[in-house]
């Protein structure tokens, strides 16, 4: 077999593995959201920020998760720009079991996924830098930032939880396609199991689509 069909195949193991990280770590950033809802004190979500804020292998970690996003993102984007070349010219787009509707836009989707997290991560870690973050003035944490509390008033503005709620729709497009497509790519395609796998696959996007969706329109409407 040629070095390109190698350096596809590597660059596909690396999608995968890096792609299947971050849906694992999507699910622990919603476990800690929701304690928003469980919680009306923002006190268990409040902890939780600050131990990620100031515990050195947490601060390790979040550099980790951001060379994953970016690599994610970078091969992605070489792999699609790569099939975009490969295609003969007039070649005529088959919408089938070769290539599904979400396979089609998952760089698409992809693109906006990437566009809200530039923008989310730019309006939180801004209100940190300028110092616009509430304080906490009571309990065990007091003096310490509230994040909760700015989470909370970003969820309390109609314009912004409609965005948020688009853009997770988004996310469960994508991930519906990638969790199947990861095992996929990484060998593990068989009748037996195959079928599974896409069951999974369509329940951790639901949960994980659902789950996001959810806490906002709880916090606007009944917080």
């Amino acid at each position: 077999m040629s070095k390109k069909y190698y350096s596809s195949l590597t660059k596909k193991y690396i999608m995968s593995f890096l792609g299947l990280f971050l849906m694992t770590f999507l699910l622990v950033h919603l476990s800690i959201n929701l304690l928003l809802i469980v919680d009306d004190s923002r006190e268990l979500f409040n902890e939780a920020a600050h131990f990620m804020g100031t515990n050195i292998f947490i601060q390790v970690f979040q550099w980790v998760l951001f060379s994953a996003f970016a690599v994610h993102i970078l091969v992605g984007v070489i792999l699609q720009i790569q099939n975009w070349m490969a295609r003969p010219k007039g070649y005529a787009r088959r919408v089938g079991a070769e290539e599904s509707i979400f396979s089609r836009y998952m760089i698409y989707t992809g693109a906006i996924i990437f566009i809200f997290l530039v923008i989310h991560l730019a309006d939180f870690f801004a209100n940190k830098m300028i110092g616009d973050v509430p304080e906490i003035t009571s309990g065990n944490l007091a003096g310490m930032e509230d994040m909760g509390l700015l989470v909370m008033e970003k969820f309390k503005m109609g314009g912004y939880v409609l965005f948020y709620v688009i853009i997770f729709l988004f996310l469960g497009f994508h991930l519906d396609h990638a969790f199947q497509s990861a095992f996929q790519s990484l060998g593990l395609n068989h009748p037996k199991y195959t079928p599974f796998i896409k069951g999974l696959g369509h329940f951790m996007a639901i949960v994980l689509t659902v789950g996001f969706i959810s806490i906002p329109i709880i916090i606007y409407f009944f917080k």
